[in-house]
Order: structure tokens, then C-alpha cells, then sequence
């Protein structure tokens, strides 16, 4: 049975677009985050100058952030639920910032892979506890321009930290780049201490904003926040498989991209140093616009214009990861504007489907579970995360080219976009909020039906 969802106009005015300050917040994160992640890939030169390093070993140093990353998905799931997005954010982001000092310290590439692990401790929550926060903070009708504000943060970040941080680190070398990151880090733990409360401890929230974040659906009473629902239940379910399996697909693609894309346009197509950074950042550019207009605005627009939401979403999602299959081109291209071309394609398509699947687990799940599933998925994420820049480390080691390693990522696409269409099918919920039956059983009246 299709869920209505309902929408609450708001008045204009500061007062009434507190939720959107949240959104931005979560989504200046997602950016100093990646600052993080990037630093590393424009290192690659500097590092085998300073440590000796071959392209296998810096494959295994840029997936060493992911091994931590991902393990610890399924208990932050766990945690998120159990104490919330406020204290597990602000623990979050001071170790990611202390992370970052040390990989600017290291003196030995035992020490710079301990670094790359604490990272990936501190930023295992990010994207579970945003995904959290905006099935809080938003109704259904805003939760894609929501996702899109923070999870195109990740690509504007590569945008933006590529060219600034490679230009550091051709100026005063590699530690200083990591030194800049943890600083900016710091500043901004201090302003999510400020900012960020869960919508019912927050003091500025109108309550006409927060009808409008209820968008006419029934109240959810403290007992149901408090009791998740296992999470093996939820890891057994069709949706919840479907959505991990093909979100992967597009983290394969997005994190050979974010690790091997300045040593490819250096390497490959024998672009000097310095603008393999200003290249790196047109696909990203690209990105975030297509992830913030077709991902976010469009797909909202579609829905509070009265369009079938699972329709909708479903478009976006599957358009955007066939589009991803322009990766398999980029392994042809015999220029470095052919190569842009057919990588803006890809993960301009990818991004805007990055959206409604971060915004899959607050739409199919009971708000005492988002956290769980959100770990999840995310876990599913992270070992792609791993496996693309090693696996990339080998093939181009053993090949001299990047061709077979497009083309991997390109079938994983195909059996993403599979897993979307048989597994995840519409996106709807799949329990009533109570977590205590599957809606696929014969249905209970619509009151039943939560966020």
C-alpha cells in the first residue's frame, strides 16, 4: 500500500528554517571530513620521495582509513540509536581532528597507517548519524534536499580541497597540508558544540517548524524511540540488501575516483602535478551541482508537486547510477578533456542518486532503527571503500593502465542497479513504527504508517 506523504507549507522567515540551518551544518561536516580523506591521495609523490613507496603500498595506505571506517559501521548503527546524534558527533569529530595532527607527524609509514586508522574511527559515524539527524529534522518531502546538502559536501570537498590542499602541499610540503585539516577540524568541532540539538532539545525550534517536520504523521511516543529493532532482523530484509548492495556499487566508483583520480590524469594521461589537482576538481564541481539540483531540488520538487514519491525516487536512483556507467568510457579516453568528459558523467550521475539513497534508511525504517540500517549500509559502502583503491593498487601495478580498472567498477555498477530493481523495489516503509510488523502483511489502518 503506496504511503501518502503529506506537506506543510511554512511561512517565510528565519524563524520558520531552523531545520536548514541543521542541514548545513551536517553538510559543512561531510566537507572538512573529506578535507581529511583527500589529503592523502595528492600525496603520492611526496610520500614516495620521503618513505620509498610503490603504487601497492599506497593502495593499502589509502584503503587503511576504510578498515577501521567500515568495522566500526554496524555497532556506530547501534550507538547512534542508543545515545543519539549530539554526543556521538562531538567524541566523532574531535578524534577525527586529532587523527589528522598525527598523520602530519608521522615518521615512519607504521605510524602514518596508525593515523589513517584512528581516522577512520572518528569519522565512522558521519554519514549514519546525518542520515539520523534528517530523518529527525525533515519530512519526507525535504529529506533528498536535505541528503543532498550534506552528501554533496563529499564532492564539493574534492572540488575545493584538491586544487587548495595540493597548492599547500607543493608550497610547504605534506605534513603542513594534514596540519591545516586538523585545524579546521577543531574549528569546526567548536560550532557543532554550538549548534547541533536534536530537534526536541532544541531551544529555537518554532513550533510551527516543528509541526511541519511532523508533516502530518503521527506522534512517536518516547517507548518506541527507545527500543530498536535487532539488528539482524533488519540486515535479513529485502529492502535493507537491495539498498546496501547497490549503494556499494556507487562507493566503488566514488572512492576509486576520490583516491586514484590525480594519479590517473598524472600517470595515464600525463598531466603535470600541479594540474592533475586543478583538473581533479571539474568532475566534482560537476558533482555537487547535479547532486544539489537533480538529487536534492528536483526530486523534492516532483514529490510536493504530487508525483508518486517511490516513482520518483526510483527514477532519480536508477537514471543516476546508468549514467555511472561512464566510468567504462573514461577507460578509453586518449586525452585528458575526453577523460573529464566521461568521468563527470559518471559520478555527476552517481551523485544525484547519492541522495535518495542516504535517505532510503529514514524512509523504509522506524525512526528507533535509522541509525542501525543506516550502519548497515554504510558497512556495505566501506568495503568498497577498501577494496577500490587496493584492488586499483594492483591492477594498475600489474597492467600499467587503469582500463581494467574502470572496467571493474563498471560491472559493479550493472549488479547495483540490479539489486535497486529486484531487491529494494519501492521505496517505502517496511515495518509500522512500533517495529512490530512487517507491512507486507495484510495492512493496518494508515495511523499505523510512521516516518
Amino acid at each position: 500500500m503506496p504511503v501518502q506523504e503529506k506537506f506543510i507549507p511554512l511561512p517565510t522567515g528565519s524563524a520558520y528554517r531552523r531545520r536548514w540551518r541543521i542541514a548545513w551544518l551536517l553538510g559543512i561536516g561531510v566537507l572538512v571530513n573529506y578535507f581529511d580523506r583527500v589529503s592523502l591521495s595528492l600525496s603520492q609523490a611526496a610520500l614516495h620521495r620521503d618513505f620509498g613507496i610503490d603504487a601497492v603500498m599506497f593502495g593499502y595506505l589509502l584503503g587503511a582509513y576504510n578498515w577501521t571506517y567500515a568495522s566500526f559501521q554496524l555497532p556506530i548503527g547501534v550507538i547512534l540509536d542508543r545515545f543519539g546524534v549530539t554526543r556521538t558527533g562531538r567524541v566523532s569529530i574531535f578524534l577525527w581532528s586529532l587523527a589528522s595532527f598525527a598523520s602530519g607527524l608521522s615518521r615512519s609509514i607504521p605510524a602514518f597507517f596508525s593515523a589513517r586508522l584512528l581516522l577512520g574511527v572518528g569519522e565512522a559515524p558521519t554519514f549514519p548519524a546525518n542520515a539520523k539527524a534528517v530523518g529527525r529534522w525533515f519530512p519526507r518531502a525535504e529529506r533528498s534536499s536535505a541528503t543532498a546538502i550534506f552528501d554533496s559536501a563529499a564532492k564539493f570537498a574534492s572540488a575545493l580541497g584538491v586544487p587548495v590542499l595540493g597548492i599547500v602541499l607543493l608550497a610547504v610540503g605534506w605534513r603542513w597540508s594534514f596540519a591545516l585539516t586538523g585545524a579546521i577540524s577543531l574549528l569546526y568541532l567548536w560550532y557543532f558544540w554550538r549548534v547541533y540539538r536534536d530537534p526536541e532539545d532544541d531551544p529555537h525550534l518554532t513550533a510551527e517548524e516543528r509541526a511541519h517536520i511532523a508533516g502530518g504523521e503521527p506522534e512517536v511516543t518516547q517507548a518506541v524511540v527507545a527500543h530498536p529493532l535487532p539488528l539482524m532482523t533488519l540486515a535479513r530484509q529485502r529492502k535493507v540488501l537491495g539498498v546496501a548492495l547497490g549503494f556499494g556499487s556507487y562507493n566503488y566508483v566514488f572512492y576509486l575516483l576520490l583516491t586514484w583520480l590525480p594519479s590517473y590524469l598524472s600517470t595515464a594521461l600525463h598531466v603535470d602535478l600541479l594540474h592533475s589537482f586543478l583538473y581533479t576538481g571539474v568532475p566534482w564541481l560537476f558533482a555537487t551541482v547535479c547532486e544539489l539540483s537533480v538529487g536534492g531540488w528536483l526530486t523534492d520538487f516532483l514529490i510536493r508537486s504530487g508525483y508518486d514519491a517511490s516513482r520518483v525516487r526510483q527514477t532519480v536512483l536508477l537514471c543516476g547510477m546508468a549514467c555511472g556507467l561512464g566510468i567504462f568510457g573514461a577507460a578509453g579516453a586518449r586525452t585528458p578533456l575526453m577523460a573529464l568528459a566521461w568521468i563527470s558523467l559518471s559520478i555527476g550521475g552517481l551523485s544525484a542518486a547519492a541522495p535518495i539513497g542516504w535517505s532510503v534508511p529514514s524512509l523504509i525504517t522506524p525512526r528507533s532503527s535509522v541509525g542501525s540500517v543506516s550502519g548497515i549500509l554504510n558497512f556495505s559502502n566501506q568495503i568498497s571503500a577498501i577494496v577500490a583503491p587496493v584492488l586499483t593498487g594492483y591492477v594498475v601495478e600489474i597492467t600499467h593502465s587503469f582500463r581494467w580498472a574502470f572496467g571493474a567498477a563498471a560491472i559493479y555498477l550493472v549488479v547495483g542497479i540490479l539489486a535497486y530493481l529486484l531487491l529494494l523495489g519501492r521505496i517505502e516503509p517496511m515495518f509500522a513504527e512500533d517495529g512490530t510488523r512487517p507491512l507486507t502483511l495484510p495492512p493496518a489502518p494508515p495511523t499505523a504508517i510512521g516516518a
